[in-house]
């Protein structure tokens, strides 16, 4: 059912369904004699003999003294009715109500009960044959003078109640007290006073070094002509709790003064202990390696912390996850003494251990065949529940993660514990993959959990770092080759490569760098094309000989935030000699050293001619241009029959030394005698005329990547990618013939969906030499120039397409 019951000697304990209770709000009630429900409050619940009681995650249980306010006694049971309602608001609406009677056998009393429980103490002593004021001993003789006043003036009260403090003695009547929040009760056989541990009258006592909650007091009733007093004392330890050693040790002293005042010889008859208000065997005990002590003056239980009986639960602590471990030990003393007889004292200690950090693990299970990381976290007690994953900053819901790739489940272990799993695959936005080295790859997964602690609602966050190395990585790879001017470099790109940098002797290339050092550079998505001339200050010269300059292109590939260096490419080519001179007919001599790289320290600036006062015209990082005449700077001359030779060296000194360490011998050879022919003839003038003919033309259409006409697309970077209605710029050039007198037009000019020219569908682009009509976007007539690369602008044709689709009933033709 929804609630159950179990009768355990003067106690009675009631279960809720965890399954129907959970998440539910409830209220207590207690049904007396007359059917009237008296809602229970944390005041009435002490002053009654009532605890409500959590344990675990979501476990309600409801106790109730034999002795309670609204319990029922008939002979040797007692008889409960309880009154539960469950709403899922906290204002109650709409609250079920459910009901519970349940009665219980109890055995015989003693003459004298304590129980100490976890809100309330209570005492009940079994009244004995009326005795006379004057033939009473009592150890303190005033209360009965301190006490008649009051009982004549309240006639109408049943009984009053005395405290004895150290300083005074308060007399209360049943009224009163109360009303100050005492339980007191008659029955046939016994008088209960019940005192809640917040009670004015509460005094705290030591006793052997332990603390007790005490009331000293004595109780008043009339019965029939004579008025009866029987003491009422209480108290209770409120400490006594240590650990040590992982373990809990519970002290509480026998024979306390508060209890035995009057009494001058003890003895144990018998001490029991357990848990939840259960008594266990010695057996069981053992079992769950439970210590119970019976000393002289104390009694001592020793408890595993984590042991059975007991149960961890999750906290927080200064936003660390941990546990504190509850236990609810049960202690039964009886013992006999010439005051009372026989005493059954009973105490309900419930125990919370202090506050342990707990550390979390995460493990990396990741499949990487499947590219999937596979994280789980845990340990956690089954009272938490993992809520919220922030993502990149963002904080989701466990059913919106999935829209961000994140799938997360739960596992439970047969200890009571459980972990979460967290699977998310390697190409999902959010993980970060870099390159680490050779062909590996690191994806690494960062995110937050959000865990709620239930039912006391309390947050902590896990952060989860996760990295898998995967050899998948494809490195971008390079094509190098060279022409009589240049270096050519073209880079395809791969897919690790997209934040690397590209470097030439430490130089990054930008455009402001290529026109600072006269290079060409182009990138796209698949690839990156670098062209550096021979004589540029990025490459580097190893040796020059009669054969060949030799000479290398370093390029460097470095990463977009530590600069460091990821993947190294180098090109060297030979090229002419003739390349750092000229020999100009007028006697002028143009000669370029180049500074060597075994000479890391030449400065290009000192370098000098044979006549050291010859300095260079033109210095850059890596060369220096000299501009002279034959017959100066020192320039020797020889002759032969046919022609004459012009000598001289470009030579570097370190200083303070006359021996050059860099000479670079250059030669020129002029004839001396030369013979032309030169054919010529006279004819009439006559005016040019044109007439229709037939012949070869060589054409050429190329795409160039924007209006300035300045870039064309390289043949690497077919095909090119285009969105509809970006433009296209074509340029068509007649090549051959180079006759100036010759101007192109373009007569027609049309589109088709494969290389075919002569397949359907087909669109005109120029009809007649003009722009179609019918398009929407007409084809736009860029005007052709003069400059370095155009000498006959008549022969260049330029235009501008807009990107389109062919259609078919309304779907794209692909």
């Amino acid at each position: 059912g929804l609630m159950s019951s179990e009768c355990l000697e003067n106690f009675l304990r009631i279960q809720l369904s965890a399954k129907y209770f959970e998440d539910k709000y409830l209220s207590f009630s207690a049904i007396d004699k007359s059917g009237i429900a008296w809602e229970l409050d944390e005041d009435l619940a002490s002053q009654c003999g009532y605890t409500v009681t959590y344990s675990g995650w979501s476990t309600v249980e409801f106790h109730a003294s034999a002795l309670s306010c609204h319990s029922r006694l008939e002979k040797d049971v007692f008889t409960v009715t309880i009154q539960v309602k469950a709403s899922h608001t906290p204002d109650m609406k709409n609250a079920a109500t459910h009901l519970k009677i349940t009665s219980c056998p109890y055995g015989p009393w003693s003459p004298r009960e304590l129980v100490c429980g976890s809100n309330y103490m209570e005492v009940s002593v079994r009244r004995g044959v009326p005795q006379t004021v004057k033939d009473f001993i009592q150890n303190e003789p005033e209360d009965w003078t301190f006490s008649f006043p009051e009982e004549k003036v309240g006639e109408a009260s049943v009984w009053q109640i005395v405290f004895h403090q150290p300083e005074e003695k308060r007399a209360l009547l049943m009224s009163d007290a109360w009303r100050a929040g005492y339980g007191l009760n008659t029955t046939d056989t016994r008088i209960l006073l019940r005192v809640p541990y917040t009670a004015a009258q509460i005094q705290l006592v030591k006793a052997q070094g332990i603390t007790f909650s005490a009331v000293r007091s004595s109780t008043f009733y009339k019965q029939q002509w004579m008025i009866l007093m029987v003491d009422t004392a209480v108290a209770c330890p409120v400490d006594g709790v240590d650990y040590t050693n992982k373990a809990i040790i519970w002290t509480v002293p026998k024979y306390v003064q508060a209890l035995s005042t009057g009494a001058t010889s003890f003895k144990d008859v018998l001490v029991e202990a357990g848990v939840n208000l259960h008594k266990l065997s010695a057996k069981e005990m053992a079992s769950r390696k439970y210590v119970l002590s019976n000393d002289l003056n104390a009694i001592t239980m020793k408890i595993p912390i984590g042991a059975e009986g007991g149960y961890y639960k999750t906290f927080v602590s200064s936003g660390q996850h941990g546990v504190k471990y509850y236990i609810n030990l049960f202690l039964e003393h009886k013992w006999e003494d010439n005051k009372w007889g026989l005493t059954k004292y009973t105490i309900i200690k419930e125990i919370e251990t202090p506050f342990e950090q707990v550390e979390l693990a995460v493990t990396n299970n990741s499949n990487l065949s499947v590219r999937l990381m596979n994280v789980t976290v845990g340990m956690f007690l089954l009272d938490v529940e993992l809520v919220h994953l922030t993502i990149e900053g963002t904080t989701v819901t466990i059913p919106e993660a999935v829209q961000h790739g994140y799938l997360t489940y739960e596992i439970q272990h047969a200890n009571g514990s459980k972990a979460y799993v967290i699977q998310v695959p390697f190409d999902a936005p959010s993980i970060k993959k870099e390159y680490v080295r050779d062909d590996m790859r690191a994806y690494t997964l960062n995110v937050t959990l959000e865990f709620v602690i239930h039912p006391t609602s309390e947050t902590f966050t896990v952060p989860v770092t996760a990295v898998s190395t995967v050899k998948d990585a494809v490195l971008p790879s390079a094509r190098g080759f060279c022409d009589k001017n240049n270096f050519y470099l073209i880079i395809t790109h791969g897919d690790v490569d997209q934040n690397w940098l590209p470097f030439v002797s430490d130089q990054r290339l930008t455009p402001e760098a290529a026109q600072k050092y006269n290079f060409s550079l182009s990138d796209n998505s698949t690839h990156l094309a670098v062209s550096v001339p021979f004589l540029s200050s990025l490459v580097d010269y190893e040796g020059i000989r009669t054969s060949g300059v030799m000479a290398s292109l370093q390029f460097t590939l470095k990463d977009g935030i530590t600069l460091a260096n990821r993947k190294d490419f180098s090109i060297s080519c030979r090229f002419s000699p003739s390349k750092l001179i000229q020999c100009l007919p007028n006697g002028i001599m143009v000669i370029t050293a180049v500074k060597l790289v075994r000479l890391a320290d030449l400065d290009t600036s000192l370098l000098v001619l044979r006549d050291r006062q010859c300095k260079p015209s033109l210095v850059t990082e890596k060369s220096a241009t000299f501009k002279f005449s034959v017959n100066t700077c020192g320039t020797s001359r020889k002759f032969n029959s046919t022609s004459i030779t012009y000598e001289n060296d470009v030579l570097y000194f370190r200083p303070g030394n006359d021996i050059p360490v860099y000479r670079l011998q250059c030669v020129c050879v002029y004839t001396i005698k030369q013979t032309a022919d030169v054919r010529y003839e006279t004819k009439n003038y006559l005016p040019s005329s044109i007439k229709p003919g037939f012949g070869s033309l060589d054409l050429s259409l190329k795409l160039f990547k924007d209006e300035s006409y300045l870039e064309p697309y390289q043949e690497l970077e077919y095909p090119v990618v285009k969105y509809l209605k970006e433009a296209l710029y074509f340029e068509v050039e007649l090549i051959q013939p180079a006759d100036p007198r010759l101007e192109l037009y373009l007569e027609d000019c049309w589109a088709t969906n494969s290389q075919r020219q002569d397949s359907l569908p087909q669109w005109p682009i120029l009809i007649n030499g003009c722009e179609n009509s019918e398009d929407s976007y007409r084809t736009v007539f860029h005007k052709v120039g003069y400059s370095h690369r155009v000498k006959f602008p008549q022969h260049l044709k330029r235009f501008e397409v807009t990107m389109f689709t062919f259609v078919q009933d309304k779907t794209p033709l692909q």
